[in-house]
């Protein structure tokens, strides 16, 4: 981060880099294991998976979508009336390997929450997970298999990621809370 940008970690056309490096990763690895069915987690992993679909000349429309709202252990605290968003997966969970896509990963609890929402659907035969942004500081013990990029940022800062699809730019910044 420059000192005039402080509060940006990548812009667009990093994030592409990271996007490009991503999908070569995870084609690499599928030579190994076979291939990956892709879910995103609402709402930024939709179109994270839907982009390394295109990167991976798959289809979107064959990406997971899945809601976790439900499955939260902090849902009482998140709202009283929690917005329930669309899960589909256009293929069967049991015997699949699954790769769960999401933006940041730092508690961990997103991720238990998708655990127990995908395996609520089916059997799958593997989950691997690839995140954008690891902001460390977990509170469960939970890992990415892919990551984009490792960041240490100070407990009262967010790691926002911003993209076309959802935010109509692409930037990963970092947002002080208390400001």
């Amino acid at each position: 981060m420059n000192a005039s940008n402080k509060n940006i970690l990548l812009e667009a056309i990093e994030l592409k880099a990271l996007f490009d490096r991503l999908a070569s990763e995870i084609k690499e690895r599928e030579v190994l294991s076979g291939p990956f069915q892709l879910v995103g987690i609402h709402t930024r992993g939709i179109p994270i998976a839907q982009r390394l679909a295109k990167l991976m000349n798959r289809d979107p429309d064959q990406i997971g979508t899945l809601d976790i709202n439900l499955y939260r252990d902090d849902l009482s605290q998140a709202s009283e009336m929690p917005v329930v968003k669309e899960t589909e997966i256009p293929f069967s969970i049991d015997g699949s390997r699954v790769l769960l896509v999401d933006d940041v990963l730092y508690t961990g609890r997103t991720i238990r929450a998708a655990l127990d929402a995908l395996t609520d659907l089916g059997r799958p035969k593997s989950i691997a997970l690839l995140v954008l942004i690891d902001r460390g500081e977990r509170e469960l013990p939970i890992q990415s298999d892919f990551c984009g990029k490792k960041v240490s940022v100070q407990p009262q800062e967010n790691v926002k990621v911003r993209l076309q699809e959802t935010d109509g730019v692409d930037r990963i910044e970092v947002i002080d809370r208390q400001a």
